[in-house]
């Protein structure tokens, strides 16, 4: 183990390497003081706030009315993140209760599918037929894509790559739904325009409870912990006076 060797004192107060470091974590740009030089830098930065620190306190600016009012800001949101986590703490949830969740929610939530797909996107609806009738007459759909569509996608023959279900617009997921891998949509509208969606392959993965249990667990665990903390508020609120103005 590194020695954590003692830098400084500013009267009396020791300040050691650990406090540097534990300066550095706290900062983005911290990559830049990893060197002697740096080290020095924030070490000097170290002794100067203890400076700080030593002068505000003989001046007992702790005492001055906006360092009071800030305290008791930070004060109160300190007590509200701890109960808050104090509540949440409270829920433990068991394995029956991890594997009915999962029963009930796997189709949904714990068999991933993920769609690879390409697509063709126009403005006008008369259009995407025409074009739709010149792929089912033997026009290559990248050819199409690229010929015709506005999307960017199009330079790449459409190919929007593999994604998983419920990342594109409601009616774009019903027009990947309708079809099999290998098979191309009827003309789909949506907020962007018109489109025409070639699937090329869909995947489902399904996991079993023994393979999802800790995803499971989250998942469930964090869906009890706001039923609880609602339930907690909804009983506190029963006895104060809240009004509300929105």
């Amino acid at each position: 183990m590194t020695e954590n060797k003692l830098i400084a004192e500013v009267n009396g107060k020791k300040i050691y390497q650990s406090d540097v470091y534990d300066l550095m974590q706290g900062m983005q740009d911290s990559e830049r003081f990893n060197s002697p030089e740096g080290f020095n830098v924030l070490a000097d930065e170290v002794v100067n706030q203890e400076l700080l620190l030593a002068d505000a306190k003989e001046k007992k600016m702790e005492e001055e009315e906006d360092f009071v009012k800030e305290l008791d800001l930070v004060h109160d949101n300190m007590l509200k993140n701890y109960a808050m986590h104090k509540i949440l703490d409270q829920v433990e949830v068991s394995d029956d209760e991890l594997r009915s969740y999962y029963e009930e929610n796997k189709e949904t939530l714990f068999s991933p599918i993920t769609y690879t797909a390409s697509h063709i996107l126009v403005e006008d609806e008369k259009k995407a037929n025409d074009i739709l009738d010149e792929i089912k007459n033997g026009l290559d759909f990248k050819e199409a894509a690229k010929k015709y569509s506005i999307d960017p996608s199009g330079k790449n023959g459409g190919s929007l790559g593999t994604f998983p279900k419920g990342v594109m617009v409601k009616e774009f997921q019903e027009g990947l739904d309708s079809i099999n891998a290998g098979e191309i949509s009827k003309v789909v509208k949506s907020q962007f325009g018109y489109h025409i969606i070639k699937l090329d392959d869909k995947h489902e993965h399904k996991a079993s409870f023994d393979e999802m249990k800790e995803q499971v667990k989250n998942t469930y665990q964090m869906i009890k912990r706001q039923e609880n903390y609602l339930k907690v508020v909804n009983e506190l609120s029963k006895k104060a006076e809240v009004k509300k103005y929105y």
